[in-house]
């Protein structure tokens, strides 16, 4: 295993980390200043660097903060501990948002730093395999058995011509698939020319398939080469060709018989090497009984038939392409890599992603840029995903199963599901001024609600106190237990601050 760097300039407590560290079986290596540091990450290989980083940030020479920032340069996936005395504490908090794995107050118990290294000792080994598996990915990933099938049928058909139609729904990557069947057959080193059949004009779909001569047409000026053309020697993919107008169907079934078509007021005919690659999200045999496309063409397309499997049914590639399509975003952006928590990853397990993969993508587009901290919480998911998959409690996230009562002049608060169901977002107001409709109240909200009017119809005048004193039981309770009791990371969590939660479990007893 690599070392533990760790960067301080007070002696005592490196001693203290590497003894504690010692005993844990983790190798350390000390500096007292950041040019130490910065001159050993040049002089010593990637492969033999730290494991994670654990750097005060006040010392003389440097500021931990600037350090981070240029080890962040050259290692963007390193974990990286910042130390900080209380009076520092803003600033390692920007140090946290600006890609520290986690900040550690001085001055600070042993155990609870030991746990937070090993955390971090734990993110540095996931990322690490992480990477390697993107590093190592091929052009498409998946994992799943029927994405395996799909990986197998390319396979298969790598040292083959032969017209294949891939089907699937909308966004589930069937031009990755059509480009992979390019790439690995024998037209490979010709040129893969795409065109969707559903986003071009009737009237412009002809010329841009087969070109036209000059003079074919108002605004022919010159003779133009159509994508059959451009495609010569190669593969042409025609992408939603369920959606082609039926007399355009005639012409590319003459091509797909006899190899032959002619341009747009042209008069010669022009041969066309080309593989044909054909890709829809219909159903073609309803659309031959509607009426709507040729029989014949169908089954001249349907020579092989490639199915690709919707998001939803293969759920297990979720994590890797999150992963995938984060790293991807953060590179188009040009910031850090954002990690995901396990509970966030569950979560987006579950939703059915009714655009497939280009829908996860966009959303991790969305949380590159959206995600306040460089771990994307679940609480950090767009709306429509908490929405959609609010109902199911991930193990991590404990819901208000048990009645939580802590005043005893008081009834307990009774919740009457057990299921955890966060409101959805809605704006205060719509685009056009318009009071937006206010969200449907969750579970917990209809009993807290509940709990309220038995209390004020009691005659309670501390009914403020008492449902606040349990409601805040309750909520620093489950954050506890989501992070198994550890004070800093809940306080993080529920958006307060260290000495804020430390105050509040004493006040409500909760030691």
């Amino acid at each position: 295993m690599k070392p533990i760097w760790i960067v301080d300039d007070d002696q005592s407590i490196r001693f203290v980390l590497e003894k504690a560290l010692l005993r844990e079986s983790l190798p350390t290596r000390s500096f007292t200043n950041p040019q130490e540091v910065l001159k050993a990450l040049a002089d010593t290989p990637e492969s033999e660097g730290p494991q994670i980083l654990v750097s005060d940030i006040r010392m003389p020479g440097g500021s931990g903060l600037d350090l981070l920032e240029k080890v962040k340069e050259k290692l963007p996936g390193l974990p990286v501990i910042i130390m900080t005395a209380f009076s520092d504490l803003d600033s390692a908090v920007s140090a946290f948002q600006g890609g520290a794995f986690e900040y550690l107050p001085k001055p600070f118990d042993l155990p609870k730093a030991l746990e937070l290294i090993h955390r971090a000792v734990e993110e540095s080994q996931r990322e690490e395999v992480a990477q390697e598996s993107l590093t190592a990915a091929p052009e498409m990933l998946g994992q799943a058995p029927a994405m395996q099938d799909v990986f197998r049928a390319i396979g298969r058909l790598s040292q083959s011509n032969v017209t294949v139609l891939i089907t699937g729904e909308s966004g589930s990557g069937k031009e990755l698939v059509a480009r992979a069947l390019h790439k690995h057959s024998p037209r490979g080193g010709g040129p893969f020319v795409a065109i969707n059949t559903a986003a071009i004009p009737k009237d412009l779909l002809e010329s841009e398939l087969f070109g036209h001569e000059r003079g074919a047409f108002t605004g022919a000026q010159t003779m133009r080469r159509g994508r059959f053309e451009q495609a010569e020697g190669g593969t042409l993919f025609l992408d939603e060709i369920g959606d082609m107008p039926f007399d355009l169907q005639t012409r590319l079934l003459r091509v797909l018989s006899d190899g032959h078509f002619y341009r747009v007021g042209g008069h010669s005919a022009v041969k066309a090497n080309v593989r044909v690659i054909a890709a829809t999200h219909q159903n073609l045999e309803q659309r031959v009984k509607e009426g709507v496309f040729r029989e014949d063409l169908f089954h001249r397309l349907n020579v092989i038939r490639l199915r690709l499997p919707a998001l939803r049914e293969r759920r297990e590639d979720v994590p890797m392409l999150t992963r995938f399509f984060l790293q991807q975003s953060a590179k188009q952006l040009g910031v850090e890599p954002k990690r995901i928590s396990d509970a966030a990853l569950r979560l987006l397990s579950g939703f059915d992603f009714p655009g497939n993969v280009r829908q996860l993508e966009n959303v991790c587009h969305w949380l590159t840029v959206m995600a306040p901290a460089q771990m994307i919480e679940v609480k950090d998911l767009p709306p429509e995903v908490l929405s959609a998959v609010g109902d199911v409690v991930p193990p991590e996230l404990p819901a208000f199963a048990e009645p939580v009562a802590v005043a005893p002049a008081a009834p307990a608060l009774q919740v009457p599901s057990a299921e955890w169901v966060p409101a959805p977002e809605v704006p205060a107001v719509t685009a056009s001024g318009v009071p937006a409709v206010p969200a449907p109240a969750a579970a917990w909200e209809l009993g807290l609600q509940a709990e309220a009017r038995s209390l004020l119809e009691a005659g309670r005048t501390d009914v403020w106190d008492v449902l606040t004193r349990r409601f805040e039981t309750g909520l620093i309770l489950t954050a506890l237990a989501n992070t198994r009791g550890r004070r800093i990371e809940a306080a993080h969590k529920l958006g307060i601050g260290r000495n804020t939660i430390t105050r509040k479990i004493q006040e409500l007893n909760l030691e």
